[in-house]
């Protein structure tokens, strides 16, 4: 029997009777992180990490029927052994190990393997089956070291701030915007926020995640003296509204994976695009489809039939895909800001 099976509200474990990031409301919901497309209200029971209790009631509710378990803490429901590992993706990030009658499944959620300071770097876990995720599951897909895409980015910023004009940063408002904010060089001038990013920031820093300090955009006056050297760090909803106008003559830009794609950047009308995300790319989905041993590996949302068929052919592997509506990061962004 397969510890995990393709419903309509979404991935379901029979034997332990529970769903795992449900994109439709159900009894037991056990949730890997808390994007708008894992994580969803109106589930009767959660169940997640401990590090991912604050933006779950940040985003879901303070009153929402939570459990929580310590990364590689064990429970078990139904006769299935199920325990938390940490995913890398965003602050509390997991994927879901499953062990029933001797047969292991890893389901991983969203997953990067290049470790940052603002998430626990991703573990992997020894399984059978493993489900991945596959955002960026082309060959094309390869990131530059992260480090140098925040020197690009102060960089750019200071050039902007010497020439007088605020630097605005599109992001995904969970996730992308701390991992920028913990890269920033503060000392080339104020970091201003929108108001989707900053009640995040608040629970990343509660979590002890150093940040740089932050201005919330809403309390600057249109013509404040600090705008004109200050990097803004916003959601792309952001983008062409009226809350732009009180940055004036700005440069934007945007950071995101797909930011390798030049078509992208120009169908975002940006200045810069700064290649950083918050999935694995193409080396990185094999590398971690190799650690886990896996012999059966269940593809989720992005490039799955591009994936599938390359694990099949170059790797001997048993592949197939998983319908799901899992979101890729322009879903997300669009949840983001809401």
């Amino acid at each position: 029997m397969d510890l995990v099976v393709a419903r309509p509200e979404g991935l379901y474990c029979p034997p332990g009777d529970f769903y795992i990031d449900p994109w439709r409301p159900v009894e037991r919901a056990v949730i890997t992180h808390a994007h708008g497309d894992h994580a969803r209200w109106g589930m009767g029971h959660y169940l997640a990490t401990s590090a991912s209790e604050g933006i779950l009631r940040a985003r879901i509710g303070g009153d929402m029927p939570l459990q929580t378990l310590d990364y590689g803490e064990a429970i078990e429901h139904n006769g299935v052994r199920l325990s938390f590992h940490p995913a890398g993706h965003v602050l509390g990030s997991a994927q879901v190990r499953l062990e029933y009658r001797g047969e292991v499944w890893v389901a991983s959620g969203d997953y990067k393997v290049e470790p940052d300071a603002t998430c626990t770097p991703f573990e992997p876990v020894r399984c059978h089956t493993f489900i991945s995720e596959s955002t960026f599951g082309l060959p094309i897909y390869r990131w530059p070291a992260q480090q140098r895409v925040f020197r690009e980015i102060n960089d750019w910023w200071r050039a902007n701030a010497a020439a007088g004009r605020p630097s605005v940063l599109f992001c995904y408002a969970f996730g992308k915007a701390q991992r920028i904010l913990h890269g920033l060089d503060d000392s080339i001038g104020p970091v201003v926020v929108h108001g989707a990013v900053e009640p995040l920031n608040r629970v990343y820093r509660e979590a002890g995640v150093q940040l740089a300090p932050t201005l919330y955009a809403g309390d600057l006056a249109k013509h404040d003296p600090r705008l004109q050297q200050s990097i803004v760090i916003a959601p792309p909803s952001a983008a062409g509204s009226t809350w732009m106008r009180r940055f004036g003559n700005y440069a934007d830009a945007f950071a995101s994976g797909w930011m390798m794609l030049r078509g992208t950047r120009r169908r975002r009308s940006v200045d810069r695009g700064f290649v950083l995300s918050d999935h694995a790319d193409w080396p990185g989905l094999l590398w971690a489809i190799e650690q886990t041993g896996a012999e059966r590996v269940m593809v989720t949302h992005g490039s799955v039939a591009v994936l599938v068929r390359y694990l099949r052919e170059e790797r001997g592997l048993d592949a197939q895909a998983f319908d799901t509506e899992y979101g890729d990061e322009d879903d997300a962004a669009t949840q983001d800001a809401e």
